[in-house]
Order: structure tokens, then C-alpha cells, then sequence
């Protein structure tokens, strides 16, 4: 690549926000048809670096040169005209609009002061192909699976002939099959002389299509690797400084009783099939599948956000209504559901009151008035005993990376000491660091006598960490699996349905 003329450089850029200097003399470099990967923990500043290059915001010192020659993205629209776009983790899509709508919008092709829609067909369909999703350009974006919406994405950031293409998680929503036609998409648009900066925390995925890695850690520049040193164990290195292989192990410990058991419990997404499990006090209990399979649709009905159609659900043996989330909280059961900021924060408010949520009730002066000083005080052991990463309690959560945002979703819930913790996705866009941080606190939890059910379709997970798996194909609980039995091959084959 060295002998390639640099297309796009970062020269000592710096930003900061109030308490927090996100970036600091940062730089790197982008070659013409290359995928270069950055990397780092949640934190560690790769999302600033990231809207700073798409002109989402703006960097307080240092400058951007694309072909040599300076520039200032202003804007989100002075960077598109660049040639630079970001395709974001939380899909930026106008969902009631069609495909063809999506990928022209505001960039409409008009004649004679109309919008040319048979245009916009011919060529949605032509970028469509190229991204490998077959569906029409008047399909509604709103019924197609997240995977589908992300290579909408792409085709958009394809309609404005984009030179840089900025991937940020892409695959944390897909299924392995779509992240295999995703893979297929990048390296024929590398070819294609498209140049990509691909942002994981899935090591397997850099191995496989980075030229380059670059590792950011507390806003700086940690090391570059070539193609030729990109390996696991020096990628954790570099981006934790520290070796993490030893961290986690986990223990046997003797089980409980039974804590939670579904009894022909039927989802009013799978309503031809009734579920039938328990969950044991100190028993971590995975829950494998493809997207789709009907897993967060259980767990949503566990807690009470949605009736079963029929079926009990029983805590301690005893039958248990969940009409709603509070009838659940009663019983002892928590969520951290899947989509963090829609679900389990509210972005605006301070870590301290987003800690303090789950426990309003209970934090209580004459049953009329909260109590502050008690929020106060638990929410500073929650940040302490969860190493939650804020300058102060009184931080906007919306302000911390990732990782910290998970653990104060966590903490909310631990403040009040469940029987049952449900975990939809409890890693999802979190760095290696802060899942060794997580998969701690699973196995405290569960040696202290919590029973964990959690979803996951990240396959390492479900082995590293579950006493046992239950896995759904399509609506069912295709299988069971003891410790001694998980291997990749018999969870992939109840999952896709094999006997």
C-alpha cells in the first residue's frame, strides 16, 4: 500500500467534550482500495474519529487531507460530496418509505420538476444487485430484516459514488448468512478500488478482510498492524494493553432449586408452538438461534412486555401473571433488553438517575418523594463495584461509550437484587475489554445464587459462558445442550432446524 498515493489522511486531530478528551492527536492514513480496520475499546474514541470524518462533528484541533490536500467537513452533506460516508450502527433508514425513496433521499432525480420514480427504479435496482439483496426498489424498508436494511445502507453510500466507506459494527445485527454476503460485498468493493474503514470488535471479521488494523486506546493512537501481524492475541493486546486470555474462567458451583420454569408457554409471535424449560438458581442458561428465531420474543413475554397467548409462567413453583414489566419486577425478574438506548436508557439524564430507575418505587419518602440521598449513594457503588468509566454521576449516559452504557443498564436492574436476570444480547457493540468486564460479572452473579438467561448470537459467547444452551429454530426450542455436548456444530444444527 505504501507505494499508493494516500486518499485520505488524519493529522494529529484532537476533540474534546465537556469532562471528556475523546481524541487526542490522532492520525492515520487510507489507501485507494483498501480496508483498514480501527479498533479499540468502547471508549476509545473510534466513533468521535468517525463522525469527524463523516462531518458530523467537528475536530478542535489537527486537519483531514483527502488526496493531499486539506479539507473542512463541515457538514454531513460537505463530506457525501467528498466522497466520504458513514454507514451507522443504528441504521439511519426512513422505514415507512420504500427502498428506491431511501436511497435517493434528498438527492431525488427530477424531470421537468417532478420526481422521476421510473429513474429511481432503474437505478436502485442496478446498485441493489451490486450489494447482493434481491428484493424490489418499491419493497417498504420497514418489512425487510435488519440485514436486508443494512445493505440498503450500502447501495445508498454506493448512489453517491462514495471513495471512502465508513463501517461501523456493520455485522451486530446480522445472521451468519448475511454476514458472509456482507464480507462478499466489501471485498468486491475493495476491489472495485472502493476504499473501506471497518470499525469491529469481532476479531474473526478483521482477520479476514483488513489490509491494516489500526488500534486506538484513551483517544490515542496504541500501534498499527500489517496484513501479515494481524493476529487474535496481539489485536487484545494492543487494544486493552493487557493480556485478557487468563480473566475469565469460568467455576462449577452446586446448582439451586428450580427459580423460573415455562409450562407450555405460548408467544403470540409463535402461536403453533408451546415452550417448555426451567432455569436453576446459580445456573447460567444459554439461549442460541438465527435471528428470527423467536428468542427476544420469549424473553419479552418472561417479562411481562407481552401476554403469552396461553401457558404459565412459574417463579419459586408458584404461577406467576405477567400482564406487565411491573408484575415481573415483583416476582423478581430483570431485563436488559437487546436495544440499549431505545429500551434501557434514557439518554438525557444523568448516570445517577438512569441507575436509579428500576428502584423508584422502592426509593420512596412517604411513599410520595424520592429519595436522593439513597439514589445518590447507590448509584456511586454501582459505578464503583461496576467500573462504570464517567467522569461523575451526574454525566449525561448518552456521553459514555458503549460498554459503560451496558453496565449502567445492568447495574439499574442489580440495584434490585433479581431472582431471574434476562440478557438479550448482553455484548452487542461492547469491546473485548468491557465483555470480560460483563462475563465477570455473569459468573459472580451466578455463583451467588442468580439465575441467567441470555441471548446471544455470537457463537463464542454461547460456549464460553452457558452450563447449558437452549436452542430455537423458527418459533420452537429446537434442542437442548449440556455443557459436555456445546460444540459450534450441534448448536448450528438445531438452529437451522436438523434433527
Amino acid at each position: 500500500m505504501a507505494s499508493k498515493p494516500v486518499l485520505l489522511e488524519v493529522r494529529n486531530v484532537s476533540k474534546r467534550f465537556p469532562g471528556v478528551k475523546a481524541l487526542s492527536r490522532v492520525s492515520l492514513s487510507l489507501y485507494p482500495g483498501e480496508v483498514l480496520a480501527v479498533m479499540g475499546e468502547n471508549g476509545a474514541g473510534k466513533s468521535t474519529l468517525m463522525k469527524i470524518l463523516a462531518g458530523v462533528q467537528q475536530p478542535d484541533e489537527g486537519e483531514i487531507l483527502l488526496d493531499g490536500k486539506p479539507v473542512e467537513l463541515a457538514s454531513c452533506r460537505a463530506a457525501t460530496e467528498l466522497g466520504v460516508v458513514l454507514i451507522h450502527q443504528e441504521l439511519n433508514l426512513a422505514d415507512n418509505l420504500d427502498v428506491g425513496a431511501n436511497i435517493f433521499l434528498g438527492r431525488e432525480p427530477r424531470t421537468f420538476g417532478f420526481i422521476d420514480k421510473a429513474k429511481i427504479r432503474a437505478e436502485s435496482s442496478e446498485l441493489l444487485k451490486r450489494v447482493e439483496l434481491d428484493v424490489p426498489p418499491q419493497t417498504i424498508v420497514n418489512t425487510l430484516a435488519i440485514g436486508h436494511q443494512q445493505m440498503v445502507e450500502i447501495a445508498k453510500a454506493l448512489s453517491v459514488n462514495a471513495r471512502v466507506l465508513i463501517m461501523d459494527e456493520p455485522t451486530s445485527s446480522l445472521s451468519a448468512h448475511e454476514t458472509e454476503a456482507l464480507f462478499r460485498v466489501v471485498k468486491d468493493l475493495r476491489a472495485k478500488g472502493v476504499s473501506i474503514v471497518y470499525i469491529s470488535h469481532r476479531l474473526g471479521e478483521v482477520k479476514e478482510l483488513a489490509d491494516r488494523v489500526v488500534v486506538l486506546r484513551d483517544g490515542q493512537n496504541a500501534g498499527e498492524l500489517q496484513r501479515e501481524q494481524i493476529d487474535h492475541d496481539t489485536m487484545v493486546r494492543m487494544m486493552v494493553g493487557r493480556d485478557l486470555s487468563q480473566l475469565v474462567t469460568r467455576s462449577s458451583h452446586p446448582l439451586g432449586d428450580v427459580v423460573l420454569e415455562a409450562r407450555k408457554l405460548v408467544t403470540p409471535t409463535w402461536p403453533q408452538y408451546a415452550l417448555n424449560f426451567s432455569l436453576r438458581a446459580g445456573e447460567i442458561v444459554g439461549m442460541a438461534g438465527l435471528v428470527g428465531a423467536g428468542r427476544t420474543e420469549l424473553l419479552r413475554v418472561l417479562f411481562g412486555v407481552e401476554r403469552p397467548r396461553s401457558g404459565g409462567i412459574f417463579i419459586g413453583g408458584k404461577s406467576c401473571e405477567m400482564s406487565n414489566p411491573l408484575d415481573a419486577i415483583h416476582a423478581g425478574i430483570a431485563l436488559v433488553p437487546e436495544d440499549r438506548k431505545q429500551q434501557g436508557l434514557i439518554l438525557e439524564m444523568a448516570v445517577r438517575e438512569n441507575l436509579g430507575l428500576a428502584s423508584l418505587w422502592k426509593n420512596r419518602i412517604a411513599s410520595m418523594f424520592l429519595n436522593k440521598a439513597v439514589e445518590k449513594k447507590d448509584a456511586l457503588n454501582a459505578i464503583d463495584k461496576l467500573r462504570v468509566k464517567t467522569p461523575t454521576a451526574e454525566q449525561a449516559v448518552q456521553f459514555l461509550s458503549g460498554g459503560n452504557q451496558q453496565k449502567v443498564v445492568l447495574g439499574k436492574w442489580l440495584a434490585l437484587n433479581p431472582k431471574v436476570l434476562l440478557l438479550d444480547e448482553p455484548t452487542r457493540g461492547v469491546d473485548v475489554g468491557a465483555k470480560q468486564e460483563i462475563y465477570q460479572l455473569m459468573e459472580q452473579l451466578a455463583a451467588d445464587g442468580m439465575a441467567i438467561l441470555f441471548v446471544s448470537s455470537d457463537m463464542e459467547e454461547v460456549l464460553r459462558m452457558s452450563d447449558r444452551a437452549l436452542v430455537m429454530h423458527e418459533g420452537f426450542i429446537s434442542g437442548e445442550l449440556k455443557r459436555n455436548e456445546l460444540n459450534e456444530e450441534a448448536v448450528m444444527k438445531l438452529a437451522t432446524g436438523a434433527a
